[in-house]
């Protein structure tokens, strides 16, 4: 079944226990945090110290998302402050495998992102080494950026690749998902769905995560391994 990961890049950072209870009360399991290093994307959001508040503010699973230079350096780091997902990009880490394992090692699920431009074949070396991968549906570096639909072919192409090698991945897409195209996504075989602006700039917050999550669940592909 698949769920809503609530991103709170777009909540208002002033009152960031409220947008997490809201996201507690709502009934999602976890909270997605981005983390933006200025060099890596052309953005600069959190680190460790900010993840390790969060990590206190609330019981639900804390999703980080590294869009960082050289992430293995700093997997430890968010690994003490409370993650309990981190995912790391393709594109920024030489030693892929190596972080993987780091990450597995102790505990917390481990996840590759892809860039838009970046091709699911470029994974097929660690698809067994993960718990989830995570397609950018975005250029990532900002919230509220329009979805690019090419990204429903790769949820298509990893299921593809899940059932043949019989592996148990998960799939999360991140990036101008809403309304209009979450059953798209979950009807392809997405398991996770990122929302940021969706919830967090719409008129009624917690209505929108409400029918989001509805969405999810009810247009969603099960899959068996």
């Amino acid at each position: 079944m698949a769920e809503v990961s609530p991103s709170v890049l777009s909540a208002d950072f002033v009152n960031i226990a409220d947008a997490l209870l809201l996201i507690q009360e709502g009934g999602a399991s976890m909270v997605h945090l981005d983390v933006m290093d200025g060099h890596f994307v052309p953005n600069m959001t959190i680190g460790p110290p900010v993840v390790a508040s969060i990590r206190k503010a609330t019981d639900s699973a804390l999703d980080c998302h590294l869009m960082i230079t050289d992430p293995g350096l700093y997997v430890p780091s968010f690994i003490e402050a409370g993650a309990n997902m981190i995912s790391v990009h393709q594109e920024a880490a030489p030693h892929l495998h190596r972080v993987l394992e780091l990450i597995r090692s102790n505990g917390v699920q481990a996840g590759v992102a892809l860039n838009p431009a970046t091709p699911v074949s470029a994974l097929s070396e660690v698809l067994g080494y993960l718990d989830y991968v995570l397609i950018m549906s975005v250029n990532p570096g900002f919230g509220g950026q329009k979805f690019i639909p090419q990204a429903v072919d790769k949820v298509r192409e990893l299921c593809l690749l899940r059932e043949e090698n019989n592996l148990s991945f998960r799939i999360q897409v991140d990036g101008g998902i809403n309304g209009k195209n979450i059953s798209l996504l979950t009807q392809a075989g997405a398991d996770i769905l990122v929302v940021g602006a969706a919830i967090f700039l719409s008129e009624n917050p917690s209505a929108a995560l409400g029918k989001l999550m509805r969405v999810a669940s009810e247009s969603s592909v099960a899959y068996q391994v």
